[in-house]
């Protein structure tokens, strides 16, 4: 059986692991993320955070945090992945860089070679699974796994 330290640590790597993948797919890969995508990614910041303050306080309390935040992140997932089969409409808005101290000629310029980045269009699958629909599955899962770690009885360690 596995020991609630251990599985702290193993979600608290599951969240960051997430992040980076999104990075691997945004940076090294080229796939720009849509709005849908950075909200998907703030839970998991979240989740991380909330399993380290859970590592250090040994508080239950920062589990429940941990699966609420990967229940959000899964959830957003879930709406992202309706969106991108078309069951349901999305954000109409786009997402952009930041645009403070540009004058109006570099601003249009940045617009025009901008990607366009559409939530309900699919950059990415493999066998029919999204990024998105990957998100879903595992945070939802790694919710579960946050309920239960806080289910089992913190060890005190004597030092």
């Amino acid at each position: 059986m596995l020991q609630r330290r251990n599985l702290i640590l193993l979600l608290t790597a599951f969240s960051i692991t997430m992040i980076f993948g999104a990075w691997v797919f945004q940076y090294i890969l080229g796939y720009p993320p849509c709005k849908l995508c950075y909200y998907q990614r703030y839970p998991h910041w979240s989740a991380a955070g909330f399993g380290i303050l859970a590592l250090l306080f040994r508080r239950t309390l920062f589990l429940y945090g941990g699966a609420i935040s990967a229940a959000i992140t899964g959830a957003i997932g879930i709406y992202h992945s309706g969106v991108e089969r078309e069951l349901w409409k999305g954000p109409s808005t786009c997402t952009s860089s930041d645009v403070s101290g540009l004058s109006a000629d570099e601003l249009f310029s940045q617009i025009m070679a901008a990607p366009m980045v559409r939530c309900d269009e699919i950059p990415w699958e493999l066998l029919g699974i999204t990024m998105a629909n990957l998100n879903a599955l595992l945070s939802i899962g790694a919710a579960l796994v946050w309920i239960m770690a806080a289910q089992i009885k913190p060890t005190h360690q004597v030092a």
